[in-house]
């Protein structure tokens, strides 16, 4: 109710601590899953940062047409999007992150079923994938990470 006598800037204002509040909240688990997707460090993130970033410039941008829709969703998806556009282009890895053994696909899956916790349906959806591409690609992925974390040596070098 005060935005409003504040003037026309009052919601311009209202919106800005809304998007605030929830960059407080969101930013930091969003970091650590664009910082796991491009197989950065904790300690060394410019990519995973801009990435984030222009994100969240999306978010804010589409902040008032969310009509009751997770702004973390929609964060997350852009991201993802982002994300899988940028690693098709950019195929080499530069990082020594956790997940810098997995293709970007691969880390992309597991990031968004294992850390996230988005539904499979909803992971294949976004991918534009079918389910079972989704699941067959995360247990892959999974499977690769616990044959690195054993010492076994990698299929990948195999194949």
């Amino acid at each position: 109710m005060r935005d409003r006598q504040d003037g026309p800037g009052g919601e311009q204002r209202r919106r800005t601590r809304q998007f605030e509040a929830f960059v407080a909240g969101a930013a930091g688990r969003l970091l650590h899953a664009a910082t796991l997707l491009t197989a950065e460090t904790r300690a060394r993130n410019p990519r995973a940062q801009a990435l984030l970033t222009a994100s969240l410039a999306h978010t804010y941008a589409h902040w008032d047409r969310l009509r009751g829709e997770d702004p973390y969703d929609l964060t997350r998806a852009d991201l993802a999007t982002r994300f899988a556009r940028a690693a098709w282009r950019h195929h080499r890895v530069r990082g020594g992150g956790l997940l810098a053994a997995l293709t970007p696909q691969e880390r992309l899956v597991v990031v968004l079923r294992l850390y996230e916790g988005v539904a499979e349906e909803q992971t294949a959806a976004l991918l534009g994938l079918p389910e079972e591409r989704v699941r067959a690609i995360c247990a892959r992925a999974v499977s690769a990470l616990s044959d690195r974390r054993a010492g076994a040596p990698s299929r990948r070098a195999a194949s």
